[in-house]
């Protein structure tokens, strides 16, 4: 998977910093994968990377993106969880993510413009709660889909989604990963509407809130 995604890391910064040249362009993506490619990591790795640029490609072929759009939310994609630690406190992962994106988008010379649109992103990510003022608005909604595509995901990868979610959070004990977990998916499943994009509500609706419910009442809560 790993070099398929060095791959498309190559498509796309390609667009974003022509002048960058190939060596950096490798550079880069290196960076990216052996980040996403830590160790501890057992749900955010590569795997999630692969399924939120998939869910993106499917959201761009139902008209919710155009070229340039997408190309934005996939860079967006490429950094959301670059860093990555657990144990860190709630919204620290986002916002070292998006310095990360931001101080190594400057370094391959793209635009201050995607710069901080790509910031506005990861930063979304947070609390997964897009502003419809904000510019972008379209990337920053396809991007809280696809992060969230996986709770619409058939019941085996929910399975393991679920077992790699309780893996990385290993140092919690029981009742407190139950509870957080539950208070998580609560909030997910009290949502009026879950996914922001018309193709992602009307297609991917329906199993996110079976999975949702299912798993909640396995905690014992109520959505």
């Amino acid at each position: 998977m790993s070099e398929a995604l060095l791959d498309r890391w190559l498509d796309d910064v390609e667009l974003l910093a022509p002048r960058a040249g190939r060596d950096l362009w490798l550079r880069e993506g290196s960076l990216l994968l052996r980040g996403w490619g830590e160790a501890h990591r057992r749900y955010h790795t590569v795997e999630h990377l692969g399924e939120v640029l998939a869910a993106l490609d499917e959201l761009t072929g139902a008209g919710a993106l155009d070229a340039r759009e997408a190309l934005l939310a996939r860079t967006v994609g490429w950094f959301h969880d670059v860093h990555y630690d657990p144990r860190a406190a709630a919204g620290s992962n986002e916002h070292r993510s998006a310095t990360m994106a931001r101080d190594h988008l400057h370094a391959l010379g793209v635009d201050d413009r995607l710069v901080d649109a790509v910031e506005a992103g990861v930063l979304m990510t947070a609390a997964h709660e897009p502003d419809p003022g904000a510019p972008h608005t379209r990337v920053l909604e396809a991007v809280h889909d696809a992060d969230l595509w996986i709770l619409s995901a058939p019941a085996h990868r929910y399975a393991a989604y679920r077992a790699q979610v309780r893996e990385e959070y290993a140092h919690v004990p029981d009742d407190a990963f139950r509870a957080g977990r539950g208070r998580v998916l609560a909030g997910f499943a009290r949502r009026e509407r879950l996914y922001r994009t018309a193709h992602a509500h009307e297609a991917w609706t329906g199993r996110a809130r079976s999975n949702l419910a299912g798993e909640l009442a396995e905690l014992g809560q109520q959505g």
